[in-house]
């Protein structure tokens, strides 16, 4: 007797991609194609983590009187927030959609949530520690001045990583 096992995945009608389960209908490979989630981690985080930094205030800062409300208002949020974005941008670098070059197709994306996510970082570590460096206060003196731009590249390339999901850097 032969039986043929049928594995189901998950489709996304829209663009035919496997949202879950590494193999396709009928037991194929899908060839990386089960990769969706890390796409959809990349454009959360860096939009949030864009919009933190372009917009955020903590609690212990002025918060200007317009606009949303500052998510992640406290400094441990912030601190889980850019670690993710770190680990999310690690994670695209050494994985790639199917159609993208590896490394090179999410390169953009990639390097946005390992500066976003490194500022957010760096944050915590001064709100916490004591350390007085030149190294310590030149970054710091980069990121003060910087800090807004640096959420905005964030926050576009996750809006271009959003519109624009097969095109090479993005």
């Amino acid at each position: 007797m032969n039986k043929t096992i049928m594995v189901k995945a998950l489709r996304c009608p829209s663009c035919g991609l496997f949202l879950s389960g590494k193999k396709g209908y009928n037991g194929e490979s899908t060839n990386g194609e089960y990769m969706i989630q890390f796409y959809f981690m990349s454009i959360l985080f860096n939009g949030v983590t864009g919009y933190i930094l372009m917009h955020g205030h903590t609690q212990g800062e002025e918060g200007g009187g317009s606009g949303f409300r500052a998510p992640f208002p406290d400094d441990t949020s912030r601190l889980v927030l850019g670690v993710l974005t770190v680990l999310t941008g690690l994670l695209k670098l050494l994985s790639a959609m199917q159609g993208d070059l590896p490394v090179i197709g999410d390169l953009i994306p990639a390097t946005a949530g390992l500066a976003g996510g490194f500022v957010l970082i760096f944050e915590y570590y001064r709100k916490k520690t004591t350390i007085d460096s030149n190294t310590y206060r030149q970054i710091e003196e980069f990121l003060n001045f910087n800090k807004k731009w640096i959420g905005f590249l964030v926050f576009v390339a996750a809006a271009l990583h959003f519109l624009f999901p097969q095109s090479l850097l993005l």
